[in-house]
């Protein structure tokens, strides 16, 4: 069969080769379905064909045709009735070079009205199994339907089965899975959560034990572990559900700003205070208020929320008028406020207010049995978001993502996977889609060095790479600008 050749010059092996390729990359069923009429087509030489499949219920129903219109496809009764039953029924292939003078057709009326001059019809088959057949005809040219070709399509049949079982298995598996995620997400109510590794289903756990309480709640946990996702799930689940969710991040705010937020001010009770302006925690009356990096606020603000927290009071800037709020306070930190408790940063007292119920994070790289399936979770999300046809990784990249420490956690592997799926080429994202600085798969980081040193070694080093632009910093980083900028500020405070 290698040496042989159709009509149009296509050697037999190299389309089989191609089919063989396409079974390997193609999982979306109807993107294969296409590929495999292609090649069928252009190797016989064939006019026209479609691929025909048994539903769930049995039904055979034209999955995809070529060159024939939607009236053609639903004319189809005649042809099936005959050469397509035929088929189904014995399991053998019909070919014919000549079907006008071909006794077997003489009763099939869609030959003669349609001019068929030359017919193809081949049994799809998994272990003896029909799912379906492959049709090709032709009016004008023969010189693809002679018998020479009989062991390609019997081939080609055969491969093609196998991709399209493969395919629909993927596609059922699929669904099963969202459906699964779905009811896990319904149990749970943590729609955007993902993890199933013993640290984060402890976390479940706590979460789903205070939906149905107002307790105050301190999630703590390194930056970019999902902690505002935490925060909004318990306030969307929770009794507040159809009030107000108010979020501030406290770390990118001076002292005197952020107490205008939270608690508002009087028309001129400074510079700028042009009217009445009413605070957040207003704002987020009888709801949740979600304080990120409560750590950073200062010893003054300290004091204002415990009162919030012990009266249910605030008085805005420059009002003496105490007003009424009813707000469930979630807060959260990436710092360890036992020891900002110790060196006299944080109060004790606001502390004991506050961390009624602990949530913490765990660093994404302590649950590695959760990052290939954020990393699928992500691919999907963004290969429908950029309506890319990519559906898996790359046994190398597979490979890869485990054994990366990932720095920035759930973010920076949610912004590593939306550049790979941009930037990919084929089916699958491979390593270099990733883009991970790796060396003969060790990770090259200085010895002795904290979690906080390498933080800012790896920023300064990426800021000085992308020539100080902050954003593409970030985007390489996976982390936010005010991150980046708020780090900066700690550490210049740090070096004072």
């Amino acid at each position: 069969m290698d040496r042989e050749l159709n009509s149009n010059g296509v050697s037999l092996l190299d389309a089989l080769s191609r089919i063989s390729a396409i079974i390997n990359t193609l999982q979306e069923l109807d993107v294969l379905l296409e590929r495999i009429m292609d090649i069928a087509v252009e190797t016989v030489g064939a006019e026209r064909g479609f691929v025909l499949l048994y539903d769930d219920s049995g039904m055979r129903t034209v999955q995809t045709a070529r060159n024939m219109s939607d009236q053609n496809i639903q004319d189809l009764t005649g042809i099936s009735t005959s050469v397509v039953r035929q088929v189904l029924q014995t399991g053998e292939t019909i070919l014919s070079y000549d079907a006008q003078s071909d006794e077997r057709f003489y009763d099939t009326q869609s030959i003669v009205v349609n001019q068929i001059q030359s017919v193809a019809c081949v049994p799809l088959k998994i272990k003896e199994r029909p799912i379906g057949v492959l049709y090709l005809d032709s009016i004008n040219h023969r010189k693809g339907f002679v018998e020479a070709v009989l062991p390609f399509l019997t081939t080609f049949a055969n491969q093609a089965a196998i991709g399209i079982e493969n395919a629909q298995l993927y596609q059922k598996l699929r669904e099963e899975n969202r459906q699964l995620r779905k009811e896990a997400q319904r149990s749970s109510g943590l729609a955007d959560i993902i993890g199933q590794s013993p640290k984060m289903k402890q976390v479940f756990d706590i979460i789903n034990s205070v939906l149905d309480s107002d307790a105050t709640v301190v999630i703590q946990g390194e930056s970019g572990t999902g902690k505002e996702l935490v925060a909004r799930a318990i306030h969307h689940q929770g009794l507040r559900r159809d009030k107000p969710f108010v979020a501030l991040f406290c770390g990118s705010l001076p002292e005197s700003l952020l107490e205008s937020e939270l608690f508002g001010h009087k028309k001129g009770s400074f510079t700028g205070a042009s009217c009445d302006k009413k605070g957040l925690f207003e704002t987020a009356d009888s709801g949740t208020f979600f304080l990120d990096e409560i750590g950073d606020i200062s010893t003054k603000l300290q004091t204002q929320l415990l009162r919030v927290l012990q009266e249910g009071e605030i008085k805005r800037v420059g009002e003496n008028h105490v007003r009424k709020v009813d707000v469930r306070i979630i807060a959260a930190t990436n710092k360890n406020l036992l020891e900002k408790i110790k060196d006299g940063t944080f109060r004790e007292d606001l502390y004991y207010r506050l961390n009624v119920i602990n949530v913490f994070l765990p660093p994404l790289r302590e649950r590695p049995e959760d990052i290939l399936l954020l990393g699928q979770h992500f691919l999907m999300k963004f290969a429908a978001k950029c309506k890319k046809n990519i559906h898996g990784f790359a046994a190398a990249a597979l490979d890869l993502l485990p054994r990366y420490p990932w720095p920035g956690n759930v973010r920076e592997l949610e912004n590593t996977i939306e550049r790979a799926v941009v930037l990919a080429k084929g089916a699958l994202i491979g390593p270099d889609d990733l883009r991970l600085a790796e060396s003969n798969g060790h990770w090259h980081l200085p010895s002795g060095m904290t979690l906080e040193k390498l933080a800012r070694h790896l920023v300064e080093q990426t800021l000085q790479e992308t020539g100080g632009n902050v954003t593409h910093a970030a985007a390489r980083l996976g982390v936010s600008r005010r991150w980046i900028q708020y780090k900066q500020k700690q550490w210049q405070y740090a070096r004072n």
